[in-house]
């Protein structure tokens, strides 16, 4: 079972960056970053594929970076430019590949960290 915990949330003003931390304790999952607005649905951000290979929402694709540091078992998102519309509680989720339903669909994912939030001021 695996148990996860976001940091690194905060407030910035539009064109600034942040880095989320994601501590893990698990083997080997599908590891996914979201996010949900208010009042708005959660949407995947980024995830590592089942090869390894980083995909992106495409609103934010060139602008954020996954990137997973299996021996001290933390997951990073670095958000550079950031745009108002990126503001919303963040969350890593951890899946088992018996689970696939697609990278960026919540049902993949059976574990959830309780979110940091991240606020971009224009």
């Amino acid at each position: 079972q695996a148990q996860l915990v976001e940091s690194g949330g905060g407030s910035v003003q539009a064109g600034g960056s942040l880095r989320l931390s994601c501590g893990y304790t698990t083997g080997r999952y599908y590891m996914a970053w979201f996010r949900q607005a208010p009042g708005k649905g959660r949407e995947g951000v980024a995830a590592f594929t089942g090869a390894g290979v980083d995909t992106y929402r495409g609103s934010v694709s060139g602008r954020f970076t996954i990137a997973r540091d299996d021996a001290a078992n933390t997951l990073y998102l670095q958000m550079n430019n950031l745009k108002s519309e990126d503001t919303a509680v963040y969350y890593c989720a951890a899946g088992d590949p018996k689970d696939y339903m697609g990278y960026f669909n919540p049902s993949t994912y059976k574990y959830w960290g309780q979110g940091t939030q991240v606020t971009v001021s224009s």
